[in-house]
């Protein structure tokens, strides 16, 4: 059966009019007669019968009415589910990050979507080091890597190295430092694996013409630092990792050349118009230009 036609017939059901049914629903009376006639068609009953110059619906008529009430209370349901989704007070947003912008972004980012979306799911993933295939994903850029058509991406930042020493240290006297001038010191290594981060700064030290001399291996920028303070060694870090240093140390620009990692978002396309994701876009924007 066909909905619209249920609602044509629960209408002059409650109004017992014809014409004024017609003119709630948008319809000519002999559109909406015509509409009556093909439901008593597709139902093969008899819905309504002439009472001198009106009609009332039958026992049929009113028993399918009645019945039809639950259907379009679920109707409701849906189009006002349906409404939710689009203006995103529903549903589930799932965000990808890696580490060192999950803890300077990421918090701020989440307390205002609760804020704005309460009824909005958030499935937090650490993308770093396992896969993962978020709805919104917050990466650090490969060289010479390329994107799934199915996502759309842009640019959030450009994220310099820098190298942390102690403020005991001749470097931290000095504005910058030119790389080359690091190679015959002892290196903390900060990073798990042989991804883009990595391959950032090892290239920058290849254009310099030196491989660092890592004498221990963390895993991490916060570890890499915490060694640095013992003395053991220096650690060169993205501005983003570093966050708020320790007394006895500090951060010193990195130059000729410069290693920088590039920080990017991507949305996929099947939800690039949900107001929840346009929103993630949009703070990610306002912390990096803040």
């Amino acid at each position: 059966m066909d909905i619209a036609r249920l609602r044509v017939l629960r209408a002059v059901v409650a109004t017992g009019s014809i014409r004024a049914s017609a003119s709630a629903l948008g319809y000519t009376p002999s559109a909406l007669s015509q509409q009556l006639a093909a439901l008593q068609r597709e139902t093969g009953l008899q819905l309504f019968e002439r009472v001198g110059r009106g009609i009332e619906p039958t026992s049929a008529g009113l028993a399918l009415a009645a019945e039809a009430e639950a259907l379009f209370e679920a109707v409701g349901r849906v189009e006002r589910t349906v409404g939710d989704l689009r203006e995103g007070r529903v549903g589930s947003l799932a965000i990808g990050y890696f580490g060192s912008a999950g803890a300077a972004w990421l918090a701020p980012t989440v307390a205002v979507l609760r804020a704005e979306f309460p009824e909005l799911r958030l499935d937090l993933r650490m993308t770093e080091f396992t896969p993962a295939d978020p709805d919104v994903d917050i990466f650090v850029e490969e060289q010479g890597g390329g994107h799934s058509p199915l996502v759309d991406v842009r640019r959030l930042t450009a994220d310099p190295y820098r190298v942390v020493v102690r403020v005991d240290d001749p470097l931290a006297e000095v504005a910058e430092v030119p790389l080359a001038d690091l190679a015959g010191r002892d290196w903390v290594d900060n990073d798990l694996r042989d991804g883009p981060c990595r391959q950032v700064l090892l290239s920058a030290c290849a254009q310099a013409g030196f491989v660092p001399r890592f004498v221990v291996e963390t895993h991490d920028y916060r570890t890499a630092i915490a060694f640095v303070a013992t003395g053991i060694g220096i650690t060169v870090v993205p501005e983003l990792g570093i966050g708020e240093l320790p007394k006895d140390l500090t951060a010193v620009a990195v130059v000729s050349p410069t290693p920088v990692r590039h920080i990017g978002v991507a949305v996929k396309k099947s939800v690039a118009q949900h107001p929840a994701a346009r929103r993630v876009v949009e703070l990610l924007e306002g912390l990096v230009c803040s």
